[in-house]
């Protein structure tokens, strides 16, 4: 995504003639001062673009956890198809109400999320209990893991490989790109192919600030991002394919889980995650995957 990034910029840099400079930022370098809160940053126009997963979100719009939504999507193409129609459109219209603009077809692509652990495999929902993981997000998509039995602990990506090393936990839930660019394989022996959740990184900008372009840099902004996503998406699918050889040449044990007994007993979990986004995320996305607790 940084790569795509910065060409991205450059591309709109170019077709402005110059007027349009953006310096990007990893999110490993922020300030450790404070360790401020982008989204708050982005909100005050300290910052004036920001890319952030729909859990991170949440805590602004609530529906924006839908794109986290358990075992909702059947792959990554089936979910960037909804971030690109009626439900991201949906969501564009409640960050805008909150003072943030999300850029039309922006979602760059994470991948779908599997589960890494260093001391035993997880084939069915059972291997779940007890299981001290890393988890990010919100409150509600903690509580899915909690459902099977997990000790679930909120911290930065940044930190991770050190508590999982130390064994402060000993399992964490990313797409496999994390486990190869963080070198998981270090500290972590087992990977099971659950597909539980999706994720993805919107690229979202101060909606007053946004406003005061000019039409003409706008179109350049949407046009380049359209274009750059789609070449991120790309990049994304190629490297999670492959992956798991490249990891399994590292020494990770992979299997794949049985999703069947993770979804059995998440009637009681969906009607509280339904809630929590709300009616209208809900049917939008049911329109495009079926209804959750079939």
């Amino acid at each position: 995504m940084h790569t795509r990034l910065t060409e991205m910029w450059a591309a709109v840099n170019k077709e402005t003639g110059g007027r349009v400079q953006v310096k990007i930022i990893p999110e490993n370098n922020r300030m450790k001062d404070g360790d401020p809160d982008p989204l708050a940053m982005l909100l005050r126009g300290e910052l004036e673009f920001y890319t952030v997963s729909g859990n991170g979100l949440a805590s602004l719009v609530p529906a924006a956890n839908v794109q986290a939504t358990p075992f909702a999507f059947r792959n990554q193409a089936q979910a960037l198809h909804a971030m690109d129609q009626d439900l991201g459109d949906y969501l564009r219209e409640e960050l805008k109400a909150k003072g943030v603009y999300a850029v039309p077809r922006g979602c760059f692509d994470n991948g779908m999320h599997q589960i890494t652990t260093a001391t035993r495999p997880i084939r069915t929902a059972a291997d779940m209990q007890g299981l001290k993981m890393r988890v990010p997000g919100s409150p509600i998509y903690q509580e899915f893991f909690k459902t099977f039995g997990a000790v679930t602990t909120g911290m930065n990506i940044n930190m991770m490989h050190d508590a999982l090393k130390a064994g402060r936990v000993e399992a964490q839930e990313d797409p496999l790109d994390v486990a190869e660019l963080f070198k998981l394989y270090e500290v972590q022996k087992y990977v099971g192919m659950t597909n539980h959740s999706w994720s993805g990184y919107n690229l979202l900008a101060n909606l007053k600030m946004w406003q005061a372009l000019p039409e003409d840099v706008q179109r350049a902004i949407e046009r380049n991002t359209r274009k750059f996503t789609g070449l991120q998406r790309a990049d994304t699918a190629r490297l999670n394919r492959k992956l798991r050889g490249e990891l399994a040449q590292r020494g990770m044990v992979f299997n794949d889980a049985d999703s069947r007994s993770f979804r059995a007993p998440l009637g009681g979990f969906y009607a509280r995650w339904k809630e929590s986004i709300g009616s209208t995320a809900t049917n939008l996305l049911e329109a495009q995957v079926g209804r959750l607790d079939a």
